[in-house]
């Protein structure tokens, strides 16, 4: 597979379970520390919803926790090395400097016996913040909250914020929000800069390993060089 980044988005409308959402974006965002090409990074949230969902994920994210990967308990471990705890606690600091965003939960980070960083939901008030555009391969989340009237708008907003188009989801129980959102965000699903396109678990990448060849074998052979149609009248 020729995979080469991802920004991955929740896009939710106002119909959305917020219960539901708040567990997809726990596990999409914080699973394996945020550490795989598909973790969600952004989210776009209606403003209806904000408020529940952020208790709702406050009140989830109280109870997670994080240690030894031989605990089965812990739903979080720690990032893969200490190159990985610099960019990722990078990107927390900025967001805890700058006047366009704020830690909503988390930001906290402990290098002294493993790299462990907490699970960090971020509130900006700028669809363009650079934690919004950039990959950051940990667990960071950051939330833009938009108008409930401006779901249409949001959906190109998300489809124009990065030249990635890896993976996606749309949170809606309105059937017509995700018709609408299948057709704004046609080219995500692993294309634009992301790569080939192709997707694991599927004969589609399989036969990108694959070399085609055809055989054919004849047992019973022409043995005459004319064709049937060039028969005399």
């Amino acid at each position: 597979m020729g995979e080469t980044g991802g920004k991955n988005f929740a896009c939710a409308h106002s119909s959305a379970h917020v219960e539901a959402l708040g567990v997809a974006l726990i596990r999409g965002a914080f699973e394996y520390q945020g550490q795989k090409c598909s973790a969600a990074s952004r989210a776009y949230i209606p403003k209806s919803i904000w408020g529940d969902l952020r208790d709702f994920m406050i009140g989830e994210l109280k109870t997670v926790k994080m240690g030894d990967v031989e605990d089965f308990s812990n739903f979080m471990n720690a990032v893969i090395d200490r190159a990985a705890f610099s960019k990722i606690t990078s990107y927390i600091e900025y967001i805890k400097k700058s006047d366009e965003a704020e830690i909503v939960y988390g930001g906290g980070y402990d290098d002294s016996k493993g790299f462990f960083i907490e699970p960090t939901v971020a509130l900006t008030t700028n669809p363009h913040f650079r934690t919004m555009e950039e990959e950051i391969f940990g667990p960071v989340l950051t939330v833009y909250i938009y108008d409930d009237d401006e779901y249409e708008d949001t959906l190109r907003l998300c489809d124009r914020t990065s030249p990635y188009g890896l993976t996606g989801a749309i949170f809606s129980q309105d059937r017509q929000a995700v018709v609408i959102a299948e057709r704004a965000l046609e080219t995500f699903g692993g294309s634009r800069a992301s790569g080939t396109n192709d997707k694991a678990g599927s004969i589609l990448n399989m036969l990108r390993w694959v070399t085609p060849r055809t055989i054919k074998e004849n047992f019973i052979p022409p043995l005459n060089y004319r064709y049937p149609f060039m028969a005399e009248k």
